[in-house]
């Protein structure tokens, strides 16, 4: 049977390949963060001279996209992003996503904005049935932490600060425990209209247009429906 992280570079290479109609045409290719986008960076490093410039959602992966010899460009620099590739803590059947175990859901969420097509790479134990199993994660400025922590305790949660973290924005993270997650898009809203929150790690506006699962079967394409 095939490791995670075998399933990770499974998916990884499967996302390069298909963008291989992109390459050479000038497109800007978003890339998120986390484990699994690590892996797409290092397959996405072999097409470097075909490709015009990528788009980061962290200093984490933007510093690795350079190492590889890849060249990055700030977001409000590009007129349009034909895709965004990242992972995902966890997915739905819907395709709505918790992000943000790496801190970058902020910057993750403007990306994946812009960007015409969503890509989501993961391994099959990040697809489940309900969201909420993993914490889910909200940034949010300092000084309105703890107020931040009482409303999303109203709603059910468990809210812990993530310590000695400080995102790329300069907030902290609450990570929120103990939620089912039976409407996303609801929550979503709901957390988002909290003073003090920056944004929120559900991607269920947003969603992925696309799943690439890896399996013990092969990599499972999954459309929005």
């Amino acid at each position: 049977m095939a490791s995670q992280d075998q399933l990770k570079r499974m998916v990884a290479q499967a996302a390069v390949d298909d963008l291989a109609t992109l390459f050479g045409t000038g497109a800007v290719i978003g890339v998120g963060t986390g484990s699994t986008a690590d892996l797409f960076i290092d397959a996405l490093a072999s097409h470097r001279s075909a490709i015009a410039a990528t788009v980061a959602s962290s200093e984490r992966s933007a510093a690795r996209l350079r190492d590889r010899g890849l060249r990055v460009v700030e977001l409000n620099d590009v007129d349009e992003l034909p895709v965004y590739v990242d992972g995902a803590d966890e997915i739905d059947h819907a395709l709505a996503m918790i992000k943000g175990g790496g801190g970058a859901l902020t910057r993750e969420k403007i990306v994946a904005a812009v960007a015409r097509k969503f890509i989501c790479i993961a391994d099959q134990s990040k697809r489940v049935e309900l969201l909420g199993r993993f914490p889910l994660p909200v940034e949010v400025i300092p000084m309105g932490r703890a107020y931040v922590a009482r409303r999303l305790a109203s709603l059910g949660g468990s809210p812990k600060l993530r310590e000695g973290f400080v995102t790329d924005n300069g907030n902290q993270i609450l990570d929120v425990h103990g939620l089912q997650i039976g409407d996303p898009v609801e929550l979503e809203s709901a957390i988002n209209q909290i003073a003090g929150v920056v944004t929120v790690g559900l991607f269920a506006r947003r969603r992925a247009d696309v799943l690439l699962l890896g399996t013990g079967q092969g990599v499972q394409r999954v459309g929005r429906g």
